[in-house]
């Protein structure tokens, strides 16, 4: 293939089309169910549940310290499917890419998707390529849907919940959405920040042996912890209390957010969940979340009660508790 940019006419749907798929994507993700060309994927599945989840991503930067918007969208789902409590198997991809794109920048996406599909054990099985106008997509989106099987005895709903039940976290938060901001507005730190974005599948596969010790995960993406933990606190009717001093934040995340103005708790995280566990099995949870090369710095954070309901308070440094609510307008504007 020639071109050394995305064309117009490589959305026509004819030569130049199949020339991008068979170049690009099918050379980047060549797998046997892509080698059928059919219209849709025909794929073998386990018996059991089954789990899907759909996501699209258009962040700005495309490349940024610690991934791009190739690996992204494939841990976005991975991950989504991770929190249902499935194993990832298959992922369809559409791409819809901007005229003028630069055709190395596409193969390093492409390539960025493969290699972190291969990491999480998932095949990219089907997809669609849609090309517009200049000026009309920011470079690329890409949507990815993916389908994973729940193993007999994962429960992961949080309705599950029950007062008393601790709270994880796998590591430090802030650190995808203050990489993301630094790289937008050109800022510079002394200690170089980099996105956590990562496909967390060993957390679900490592806590399956718990069963129903676990009682829910959530990934802390847009809107970050605080967002979270309230979603959890509405749907499970219960008060939760966390502590300030627990929350791991790296120093650069948390020098960084005291001069911006920010707030850790509200940052975007891209390979981190919380998990809610019954607290007799806590301690033995942490033991194995710390073998997760991901997980090495996950610690118990909180709690919940029965009352205040629907209520999430975080424990001051200073033993006073406060209401953390959520997160209202944008804090970082396209992080994923």
């Amino acid at each position: 293939m020639k071109a050394e940019r995305v064309l117009m006419a490589h959305g026509s749907g004819g030569l130049m089309s199949q020339q991008l798929i068979d170049e690009v994507f099918k050379e980047a993700w060549k797998n046997e169910y892509l080698e059928a060309m059919l219209d849709g994927a025909l794929i073998d599945l386990p018996a059991g549940r089954i789990a899907m989840s759909t996501d699209s991503f258009v962040i700005t930067p495309l490349f940024f310290p610690g991934g791009d918007i190739g690996k992204l969208s494939i841990c976005g789902t991975v991950n989504d499917l991770t929190v249902c409590g499935a194993k990832p198997l298959y992922l369809s991809v559409a791409l819809i890419i901007e005229e003028g794109l630069p055709m190395a920048d596409l193969r390093k996406i492409a390539a960025s998707m493969a290699q972190t599909a291969n990491q999480a054990g998932v095949k990219l099985v089907t997809g669609d390529t849609k090309v517009v106008e200049k000026g009309s997509a920011d470079g690329i989106f890409i949507n990815t849907t993916g389908i994973g099987i729940i193993p007999e005895g994962i429960d992961y709903r949080p309705q599950r919940i029950k007062a008393g039940d601790h709270i994880i976290i796998t590591g430090t938060i802030g650190d995808h959405g203050l990489s993301i901001l630094a790289q937008r507005e050109g800022l510079r730190f002394s200690t170089p920040v980099t996105s956590d974005c990562a496909p967390l599948f060993a957390i679900g596969r490592e806590l399956e042996q718990y069963q129903a010790d676990v009682r829910c995960m959530r990934d802390p993406t847009r809107g970050g912890l605080a967002t979270v933990l309230n979603e959890i606190a509405d749907q499970s009717s219960l008060n939760i209390i966390v502590r300030e001093k627990d929350i791991p934040v790296s120093p650069v995340v948390s020098g960084a957010c005291d001069m911006l103005g920010m707030d850790p708790l509200y940052m975007a995280n891209e390979g981190k969940m919380v998990i809610f566990v019954a607290p007799e099995k806590s301690t033995q949870i942490i033991k194995t979340l710390h073998t997760i090369p991901e997980c090495q710095q996950a610690t118990i954070i909180g709690e919940l009660r029965k009352e205040p309901a629907g209520m999430v308070l975080i424990e001051t440094e200073l033993g006073a508790e406060r209401i953390l609510g959520t997160l209202e307008g944008e804090h970082v504007p396209r992080i994923c």
